[in-house]
Protein backbone atom coordinates (compact mmCIF):
# COMPACT_ATOMS: atom_id res chain seq x y z
CA UNK A 1 0.00 0.00 0.00
CA UNK A 2 1.56 3.29 -1.06
CA UNK A 3 -0.05 6.33 0.55
CA UNK A 4 0.61 9.97 -0.27
CA UNK A 5 3.39 11.55 -2.30
CA UNK A 6 6.27 10.02 -0.32
CA UNK A 7 4.68 6.56 -0.31
CA UNK A 8 3.99 6.61 -4.05
CA UNK A 9 7.45 7.88 -4.99
CA UNK A 10 9.29 5.42 -2.74
CA UNK A 11 7.02 2.67 -4.02
CA UNK A 12 7.81 3.58 -7.60
CA UNK A 13 11.56 3.29 -6.96
CA UNK A 14 11.06 0.07 -5.01
CA UNK A 15 9.10 -1.61 -7.82
CA UNK A 16 11.67 -0.43 -10.32
CA UNK A 17 14.34 -2.16 -8.23
CA UNK A 18 12.29 -5.34 -7.83
CA UNK A 19 11.83 -5.45 -11.59
CA UNK A 20 15.58 -5.29 -12.14
CA UNK A 21 16.26 -7.91 -9.48
CA UNK A 22 13.75 -10.33 -10.98
CA UNK A 23 14.64 -9.63 -14.62
CA UNK A 24 11.39 -7.97 -15.69
CA UNK A 25 11.07 -5.34 -18.41
CA UNK A 26 9.53 -1.94 -17.50
CA UNK A 27 6.14 -3.18 -18.73
CA UNK A 28 6.23 -6.35 -16.62
CA UNK A 29 7.27 -8.89 -19.27
CA UNK A 30 9.71 -11.69 -18.51
CA UNK A 31 13.17 -11.58 -20.10
CA UNK A 32 14.42 -15.13 -20.85
CA UNK A 33 13.43 -16.84 -17.63
CA UNK A 34 12.51 -14.79 -14.60
CA UNK A 35 14.73 -14.91 -11.60
CA UNK A 36 13.21 -16.59 -8.51
CA UNK A 37 9.56 -17.00 -7.65
CA UNK A 38 7.53 -13.91 -8.53
CA UNK A 39 4.22 -14.91 -6.95
CA UNK A 40 4.70 -13.19 -3.55
CA UNK A 41 4.86 -9.72 -5.11
CA UNK A 42 3.40 -10.07 -8.59
CA UNK A 43 0.20 -11.44 -10.07
CA UNK A 44 0.79 -13.58 -13.15
CA UNK A 45 -1.72 -12.66 -15.86
CA UNK A 46 -0.86 -15.89 -17.72
CA UNK A 47 -0.15 -13.97 -20.93
CA UNK A 48 3.47 -13.33 -20.04
CA UNK A 49 2.92 -10.15 -18.05
CA UNK A 50 3.43 -9.74 -14.31
CA UNK A 51 1.48 -7.10 -12.42
CA UNK A 52 2.62 -5.81 -8.99
CA UNK A 53 0.28 -6.55 -6.10
CA UNK A 54 0.16 -2.93 -5.00
CA UNK A 55 -2.33 -0.14 -4.42
CA UNK A 56 -1.18 3.46 -4.93
CA UNK A 57 -3.30 6.02 -3.10
CA UNK A 58 -2.93 9.79 -3.11
CA UNK A 59 -5.51 12.47 -2.52
CA UNK A 60 -4.17 14.60 -5.38
CA UNK A 61 -3.63 13.32 -8.92
CA UNK A 62 -0.24 14.82 -9.90
CA UNK A 63 2.13 12.22 -8.36
CA UNK A 64 0.17 9.22 -9.61
CA UNK A 65 -0.19 10.80 -13.07
CA UNK A 66 3.57 11.24 -13.15
CA UNK A 67 4.04 7.52 -12.42
CA UNK A 68 1.50 6.56 -15.07
CA UNK A 69 3.27 8.63 -17.71
CA UNK A 70 6.76 7.49 -16.64
CA UNK A 71 8.78 4.60 -18.12
CA UNK A 72 7.24 2.10 -15.65
CA UNK A 73 3.68 3.39 -16.13
CA UNK A 74 2.59 0.28 -18.03
CA UNK A 75 3.71 -1.99 -15.20
CA UNK A 76 0.99 -1.10 -12.71
CA UNK A 77 -2.69 -1.96 -12.99
CA UNK A 78 -4.49 1.36 -13.61
CA UNK A 79 -7.44 0.26 -11.45
CA UNK A 80 -5.22 0.15 -8.37
CA UNK A 81 -3.83 3.66 -8.81
CA UNK A 82 -6.36 5.70 -6.86
CA UNK A 83 -6.13 9.47 -6.74
CA UNK A 84 -8.57 12.05 -5.41
CA UNK A 85 -9.24 15.51 -6.78
CA UNK A 86 -7.90 17.76 -4.03
CA UNK A 87 -4.96 17.07 -1.74
CA UNK A 88 -4.84 17.09 2.05
CA UNK A 89 -2.62 20.21 2.07
CA UNK A 90 -0.30 18.88 4.82
CA UNK A 91 -3.29 18.76 7.15
CA UNK A 92 -3.88 15.60 9.20
CA UNK A 93 -7.58 16.38 9.69
CA UNK A 94 -8.20 16.79 5.97
CA UNK A 95 -6.49 13.48 5.24
CA UNK A 96 -8.29 11.65 8.04
CA UNK A 97 -11.75 13.21 8.07
CA UNK A 98 -12.67 15.63 5.27
CA UNK A 99 -11.10 14.38 2.04
CA UNK A 100 -10.02 10.95 3.27
CA UNK A 101 -13.53 9.85 4.25
CA UNK A 102 -14.75 10.34 0.66
CA UNK A 103 -12.20 7.98 -0.83
CA UNK A 104 -11.71 5.33 1.90
CA UNK A 105 -14.52 3.00 0.76
CA UNK A 106 -13.18 2.93 -2.76
CA UNK A 107 -9.67 2.19 -1.44
CA UNK A 108 -10.84 -0.64 0.83
CA UNK A 109 -12.76 -2.08 -2.09
CA UNK A 110 -9.58 -2.22 -4.19
CA UNK A 111 -7.55 -3.63 -1.28
CA UNK A 112 -10.09 -6.46 -0.90
CA UNK A 113 -9.94 -7.08 -4.62
CA UNK A 114 -6.14 -7.39 -4.51
CA UNK A 115 -6.43 -9.84 -1.61
CA UNK A 116 -8.84 -12.03 -3.52
CA UNK A 117 -6.13 -12.54 -6.15
CA UNK A 118 -3.69 -13.89 -3.56
CA UNK A 119 -3.44 -17.45 -2.30
CA UNK A 120 -1.61 -17.37 1.04
CA UNK A 121 -2.05 -13.80 2.16
CA UNK A 122 0.42 -12.90 4.91
CA UNK A 123 0.25 -9.19 5.63
CA UNK A 124 0.55 -5.64 4.35
CA UNK A 125 3.58 -3.54 3.56
CA UNK A 126 2.75 0.12 3.88
CA UNK A 127 4.78 3.09 2.64
CA UNK A 128 3.96 6.63 3.76
CA UNK A 129 5.35 9.72 5.46
CA UNK A 130 4.52 11.05 8.89
CA UNK A 131 4.76 14.69 7.93
CA UNK A 132 2.34 15.05 5.03
CA UNK A 133 -1.43 15.30 5.22
CA UNK A 134 -2.25 12.18 3.22
CA UNK A 135 0.71 10.22 4.61
CA UNK A 136 -0.30 10.86 8.21
CA UNK A 137 -4.07 11.39 8.10
CA UNK A 138 -5.23 9.04 5.41
CA UNK A 139 -2.86 6.22 6.37
CA UNK A 140 -4.15 6.38 9.98
CA UNK A 141 -7.68 6.05 8.65
CA UNK A 142 -6.67 3.19 6.36
CA UNK A 143 -4.90 1.40 9.23
CA UNK A 144 -8.01 1.66 11.39
CA UNK A 145 -10.08 0.05 8.64
CA UNK A 146 -7.48 -2.65 8.00
CA UNK A 147 -7.19 -3.45 11.72
CA UNK A 148 -10.97 -3.82 11.90
CA UNK A 149 -11.30 -5.96 8.79
CA UNK A 150 -8.12 -8.07 8.99
CA UNK A 151 -7.35 -8.14 12.72
CA UNK A 152 -4.90 -11.07 12.57
CA UNK A 153 -2.75 -9.75 9.71
CA UNK A 154 0.59 -8.01 10.13
CA UNK A 155 1.23 -4.52 8.88
CA UNK A 156 4.88 -3.68 8.22
CA UNK A 157 5.32 -0.01 7.81
CA UNK A 158 8.08 1.99 6.08
CA UNK A 159 7.62 5.56 7.25
CA UNK A 160 9.48 8.74 6.41
CA UNK A 161 9.79 10.59 9.70
CA UNK A 162 10.12 14.40 9.90
CA UNK A 163 13.74 15.39 10.50
CA UNK A 164 14.72 17.82 13.27
CA UNK A 165 16.84 20.18 11.11
CA UNK A 166 14.94 20.00 7.89
CA UNK A 167 11.28 20.45 7.27
CA UNK A 168 9.02 20.87 4.26
CA UNK A 169 6.00 22.05 6.24
CA UNK A 170 5.47 23.90 9.51
CA UNK A 171 2.86 21.44 10.76
CA UNK A 172 4.97 18.28 10.42
CA UNK A 173 5.37 17.74 14.20
CA UNK A 174 1.59 17.83 14.72
CA UNK A 175 0.92 15.41 11.89
CA UNK A 176 3.64 13.08 13.16
CA UNK A 177 2.28 12.98 16.72
CA UNK A 178 -1.25 12.27 15.50
CA UNK A 179 -0.08 9.59 13.07
CA UNK A 180 2.20 7.95 15.64
CA UNK A 181 -0.81 7.35 17.86
CA UNK A 182 -2.57 5.22 15.27
CA UNK A 183 0.55 3.39 14.09
CA UNK A 184 1.34 2.45 17.68
CA UNK A 185 -2.04 0.77 18.04
CA UNK A 186 -2.30 -0.93 14.67
CA UNK A 187 1.11 -1.78 13.26
CA UNK A 188 3.29 -4.78 13.87
CA UNK A 189 6.63 -3.14 13.01
CA UNK A 190 7.43 0.36 11.78
CA UNK A 191 10.77 1.06 10.10
CA UNK A 192 11.46 4.76 10.41
CA UNK A 193 13.54 6.59 7.84
CA UNK A 194 14.54 10.15 8.44
CA UNK A 195 15.05 12.56 5.54
CA UNK A 196 17.94 14.36 7.20
CA UNK A 197 19.86 11.15 7.86
CA UNK A 198 19.40 9.97 4.28
CA UNK A 199 20.49 13.39 2.99
CA UNK A 200 23.64 13.09 5.11
CA UNK A 201 24.30 9.60 3.73
CA UNK A 202 23.95 10.95 0.18
CA UNK A 203 26.22 13.87 0.95
CA UNK A 204 28.95 12.11 2.95
CA UNK A 205 28.98 8.63 1.43
CA UNK A 206 27.68 9.00 -2.12
CA UNK A 207 29.23 12.42 -2.81
CA UNK A 208 25.95 13.98 -3.94
CA UNK A 209 26.06 17.49 -2.46
CA UNK A 210 22.46 18.35 -3.38
CA UNK A 211 20.44 15.15 -3.34
CA UNK A 212 17.02 15.06 -4.96
CA UNK A 213 14.05 13.06 -3.68
CA UNK A 214 14.88 10.47 -6.32
CA UNK A 215 18.33 9.84 -4.80
CA UNK A 216 16.77 9.56 -1.33
CA UNK A 217 14.10 7.16 -2.53
CA UNK A 218 16.66 4.95 -4.25
CA UNK A 219 18.48 4.61 -0.92
CA UNK A 220 15.24 3.78 0.89
CA UNK A 221 14.28 1.30 -1.86
CA UNK A 222 17.51 -0.62 -1.19
CA UNK A 223 16.48 -1.06 2.44
CA UNK A 224 12.96 -2.11 1.49
CA UNK A 225 14.39 -4.57 -1.00
CA UNK A 226 16.70 -6.11 1.64
CA UNK A 227 13.87 -6.50 4.13
CA UNK A 228 11.63 -8.21 1.57
CA UNK A 229 14.41 -10.22 -0.13
CA UNK A 230 13.66 -13.23 2.06
CA UNK A 231 10.11 -13.36 0.69
CA UNK A 232 11.25 -13.21 -2.90
CA UNK A 233 14.45 -15.26 -3.09
CA UNK A 234 15.85 -18.51 -1.81
CA UNK A 235 18.52 -18.29 0.84
CA UNK A 236 20.37 -20.34 3.41
CA UNK A 237 18.55 -18.66 6.29
CA UNK A 238 15.22 -17.14 5.42
CA UNK A 239 13.49 -14.56 7.56
CA UNK A 240 9.72 -14.58 7.50
CA UNK A 241 7.66 -11.39 7.87
CA UNK A 242 6.30 -12.62 11.21
CA UNK A 243 9.82 -13.19 12.49
CA UNK A 244 10.61 -9.47 12.37
CA UNK A 245 7.81 -8.92 14.80
CA UNK A 246 8.77 -11.85 17.03
CA UNK A 247 12.44 -10.89 17.24
CA UNK A 248 12.46 -7.11 17.14
CA UNK A 249 9.41 -6.13 19.18
CA UNK A 250 9.87 -6.55 22.95
CA UNK A 251 6.56 -4.89 23.78
CA UNK A 252 3.69 -4.28 21.31
CA UNK A 253 3.80 -0.47 21.45
CA UNK A 254 7.60 -0.28 21.15
CA UNK A 255 8.02 -1.38 17.56
CA UNK A 256 10.25 1.18 15.89
CA UNK A 257 13.56 -0.49 14.98
CA UNK A 258 16.51 1.56 13.72
CA UNK A 259 17.46 0.86 10.13
CA UNK A 260 21.05 0.82 8.84
CA UNK A 261 22.38 -0.24 5.48
CA UNK A 262 25.93 -1.04 4.38
CA UNK A 263 28.00 -0.76 2.28
CA UNK A 264 26.92 2.51 0.68
CA UNK A 265 29.52 3.21 -1.99
CA UNK A 266 29.57 5.69 -4.87
CA UNK A 267 30.47 4.27 -8.28
CA UNK A 268 33.87 6.06 -8.15
CA UNK A 269 35.02 4.08 -5.08
CA UNK A 270 33.40 0.73 -5.86
CA UNK A 271 36.42 -1.11 -7.20
CA UNK A 272 38.72 -0.02 -4.38
CA UNK A 273 36.92 -1.55 -1.42
CA UNK A 274 37.17 -5.06 -0.06
CA UNK A 275 33.76 -5.21 1.63
CA UNK A 276 34.44 -8.27 3.78
CA UNK A 277 31.64 -9.54 6.00
CA UNK A 278 33.28 -8.01 9.07
CA UNK A 279 33.75 -4.60 7.40
CA UNK A 280 30.16 -4.24 6.24
CA UNK A 281 28.77 -5.50 9.55
CA UNK A 282 30.85 -3.07 11.62
CA UNK A 283 29.81 -0.27 9.25
CA UNK A 284 26.24 -1.07 10.25
CA UNK A 285 26.96 -0.03 13.81
CA UNK A 286 28.37 3.36 12.78
CA UNK A 287 25.95 6.27 13.31
CA UNK A 288 26.91 7.59 9.84
CA UNK A 289 25.09 4.75 8.07
CA UNK A 290 21.88 5.07 10.02
CA UNK A 291 18.62 6.09 8.44
CA UNK A 292 17.53 7.99 11.56
CA UNK A 293 19.41 10.83 13.27
CA UNK A 294 20.31 9.48 16.70
CA UNK A 295 23.35 8.07 18.47
CA UNK A 296 23.03 4.40 19.44
CA UNK A 297 26.36 4.49 21.27
CA UNK A 298 24.63 6.27 24.15
CA UNK A 299 22.11 3.45 24.64
CA UNK A 300 21.94 -0.32 24.52
CA UNK A 301 20.67 -2.74 21.90
CA UNK A 302 17.73 -4.99 22.78
CA UNK A 303 17.75 -7.06 19.61
CA UNK A 304 19.58 -6.89 16.32
CA UNK A 305 18.46 -8.37 13.04
CA UNK A 306 21.13 -8.65 10.32
CA UNK A 307 19.89 -9.37 6.80
CA UNK A 308 22.73 -10.34 4.49
CA UNK A 309 22.58 -10.55 0.72
CA UNK A 310 25.07 -11.97 -1.73
CA UNK A 311 28.18 -14.00 -1.20
CA UNK A 312 28.08 -14.52 2.59
CA UNK A 313 28.66 -17.71 4.59
CA UNK A 314 27.41 -18.42 8.14
CA UNK A 315 30.95 -19.11 9.40
CA UNK A 316 32.05 -15.53 8.63
CA UNK A 317 28.93 -14.13 10.24
CA UNK A 318 29.43 -16.05 13.49
CA UNK A 319 33.05 -14.90 13.69
CA UNK A 320 31.97 -11.32 12.98
CA UNK A 321 29.32 -11.30 15.70
CA UNK A 322 31.72 -12.79 18.25
CA UNK A 323 34.17 -9.99 17.38
CA UNK A 324 31.47 -7.29 17.58
CA UNK A 325 30.35 -8.37 21.04
CA UNK A 326 33.78 -7.46 22.40
CA UNK A 327 33.47 -3.83 21.25
CA UNK A 328 32.77 -1.23 23.91
CA UNK A 329 30.50 0.84 21.67
CA UNK A 330 28.05 -2.01 21.04
CA UNK A 331 26.33 -2.91 24.26
CA UNK A 332 23.46 -5.35 24.53
CA UNK A 333 20.93 -5.17 27.38
CA UNK A 334 21.76 -7.49 30.28
CA UNK A 335 18.63 -9.61 29.95
CA UNK A 336 19.12 -10.39 26.26
CA UNK A 337 22.82 -10.94 25.65
CA UNK A 338 22.53 -13.06 22.51
CA UNK A 339 19.98 -11.00 20.62
CA UNK A 340 21.25 -11.40 17.05
CA UNK A 341 18.92 -12.66 14.35
CA UNK A 342 20.46 -13.50 10.97
CA UNK A 343 19.01 -13.76 7.47
CA UNK A 344 21.01 -14.82 4.41
CA UNK A 345 19.87 -14.51 0.79
CA UNK A 346 22.11 -15.58 -2.02
CA UNK A 347 21.27 -13.06 -4.82
CA UNK A 348 23.38 -9.89 -4.42
CA UNK A 349 21.92 -6.39 -4.46
CA UNK A 350 21.27 -4.62 -7.74
CA UNK A 351 20.91 -0.91 -8.43
CA UNK A 352 18.83 1.07 -10.90
CA UNK A 353 20.80 2.31 -13.94
CA UNK A 354 20.53 6.00 -12.94
CA UNK A 355 21.55 5.41 -9.32
CA UNK A 356 24.67 6.98 -7.79
CA UNK A 357 25.21 3.89 -5.64
CA UNK A 358 27.43 1.08 -6.86
CA UNK A 359 26.35 -2.58 -6.71
CA UNK A 360 28.45 -4.71 -4.35
CA UNK A 361 28.81 -8.51 -4.14
CA UNK A 362 27.63 -8.56 -0.51
CA UNK A 363 25.55 -6.17 1.53
CA UNK A 364 23.77 -6.12 4.87
CA UNK A 365 20.75 -4.36 6.31
CA UNK A 366 20.56 -4.05 10.08
CA UNK A 367 17.29 -3.59 11.92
Amino acid sequence: LHVGQAGCQIGYQAWQLYGLEHGLTPDGKCIDNCYADLSPFYTDTKNGKFVPRSVFIDLEPSVIDEIKSGPYGKLFHPEFMISGKEDAANNFARGHYTVGKEIIDKVMDKVRKQLENTEGFQGFLMYHSYGGGTGSGFSSLLLDYIAREFPKKNVLDFAVYPAPQMSTAVVEPYNAVLATHSTMENNAVTFLVDNEAVYNICKNQLDIPYASYKDLNQMIAQVVSSVTASLRFEGELNVDLNEFQTNLVPFPRVHFPLVTYAPILPISKAGHERNSTFEITSACFEPGNQMVVCDPRLGKYMAVCLLYRGDVVPKDINATIAKLKTKRTIQMVEWSPAGFKIGINSPPMSVTPDSAQAPTPRSVCRL
